[in-house]
């Protein structure tokens, strides 16, 4: 089954599963990742993440993130432009921390 039919490389499920999982396991979150009704469910101790391929006509939206803030309030999923995006949001949404960041330009080591 392919997720995402609109995109030129669509991304099927079986990797968009994998490609979360592997996010949780960067992030130093216990969840687990599963296909669900709505889209491909991330579960954690905070509760239910869906993440899901954004209809066509949302176009430039290519993904959407319902959390269980946003559920409880009973808002629409967040939407997101790419994949890193979406990424983002989410890890955002599951209180991760960052990381350091690569920068890449002219000069030394020290900042």
């Amino acid at each position: 089954m392919i997720c995402c039919v609109s995109v030129a490389n669509p991304l099927t499920d079986a990797e968009l599963r994998g490609l979360l999982i592997d996010c949780l396991t960067l992030w130093g979150i216990d969840g687990r990742v599963g296909a669900g009704e709505a889209g491909m469910e991330v579960r954690t101790m905070d509760g239910l993440f869906v993440v899901q391929h954004a209809p066509g006509d949302m176009h430039p939206v290519r993904w959407l993130l319902q959390t269980p803030p946003r559920r409880a309030a009973d808002r629409p999923p967040r939407a997101a432009p790419s994949i890193g995006a979406l990424l983002s949001a989410l890890r955002n949404a599951l209180g991760a921390e960052r990381g350091v960041s690569l920068r890449i330009g002219v000069g030394g080591l020290t900042p």
